[in-house]
């Protein structure tokens, strides 16, 4: 009888495979049948907008030939684009390069936001990590992280520096060094990353956190000095450059993107979505390009994966902003 139980539900184990494999991938086949919209939401010029085009570039060989079309929303810390996103119809055409500031803590950093950054997306795949580098203007009296912490000791009025909006890992490192170090600096933020460098090169600002890749031509031209990085181990881009914790133990802040859309995309698009974009990340040619220039750490994984990644970076977080005042209304 057991056995005869057992053969009973190893066939109909057979059936349910052999009906379900060709939905899927007929499911699987069905996405994307159009063109789609990657909204980002930061300016051009920055890493999140390199990373972007990178991956747009390789998407049609795994999309049946559609395109990825690269949609800039800067501004307001990314909730621009995180509203134009949230407030989308969830059938596949509009995605989301995902960022801390419009994916996870918006809400808390401003509560008159018009949707909920925990609850209006869904989440599709982890692509990056970017490791993230405290900067300073060319001409700063100081060149590594104790002789910028004295400088801004000595100083009767508080250091500039700048961050691509209210929210960021940028902005939130940098608040993060600065209790660690107990000290004031003043925050003036700008629209992107690639502007962020601008201020600090033309000496608007005197020191920032821009990720890795954006900062590397400025720091090989010096143009600006690489004083030390947010990630926990030092960047092979950066030989020399030693990690904040090397003087704060503990301290670590990184820049993260992966691929959102709005709430209710149906599964089986999801699983489609992942799909595609983990075939990307795979890519050699994808992988040569985030790592020989945005030192990024690729990740890819599944959609349950990401999704913790995101709820553990919002509790990571939040006790800062709300022990810091941090608002950005």
């Amino acid at each position: 009888m057991t056995e005869t139980l057992t053969l009973s539900r190893r066939a109909m184990a057979a059936i349910a495979l052999a009906t379900g494999l060709p939905r899927a991938a007929q499911a699987q086949a069905a996405w994307p049948d159009r063109p789609v919209r990657l909204v980002v939401p930061f300016g051009a010029g920055g890493a999140i907008d390199t990373l972007s085009r990178t991956v747009a570039n390789l998407f049609a060989q795994h999309a049946h030939g559609q395109s990825l079309v690269v949609e800039n929303r800067g501004g307001a810390g990314g909730s621009i684009a995180g509203q134009a996103v949230a407030t989308s119809r969830p059938d596949g055409a509009t995605l989301m390069m995902a960022d801390l500031g419009a994916n996870a803590i918006g809400k808390e950093l401003q509560p008159t936001l018009g949707y909920e950054p925990m609850r209006s997306f869904t989440s599709i795949c982890h692509l990056v990590n970017l490791p993230i580098v405290l900067i300073a203007k060319a001409d700063l009296p100081a060149d590594d992280l104790a002789g910028v912490i004295a400088l801004a000791k000595s100083r009767r009025e508080p250091m500039i520096y700048a961050h691509p909006g209210i929210g960021h890992a940028s902005h939130l490192g940098q608040e993060l060094l600065l209790r660690a170090a107990g000290i004031r600096m003043t925050p003036v933020p700008y629209r992107s990353g690639a502007e962020v460098l601008r201020s600090v090169i033309q000496g608007e600002t005197e020191t920032a956190f821009p990720t890795v890749s954006t900062a590397l031509p400025f720091i090989r031209d010096n143009r600006v000095k690489a004083i030390a990085v947010g990630s926990a181990a030092a960047v092979p881009l950066l030989p020399g450059v030693a990690p904040v914790a090397s003087l704060y133990p503990g301290f670590e802040a990184n820049v993260w993107h992966g691929i959102m859309a709005p709430a209710g995309l149906p599964a089986e698009i999801t699983v489609a979505a992942n799909r595609i974009f983990n075939a990307i990340v795979a890519m050699p040619e994808f992988r040569r390009q985030v790592e020989s220039t945005q030192a990024a750490q690729v990740v890819g994984g599944t959609p349950e994966a990401f999704a913790r990644f995101i709820q553990a970076e919002y509790d990571r977080w939040i006790p800062l902003i709300r022990e810091g005042g941090i608002r950005a209304d």
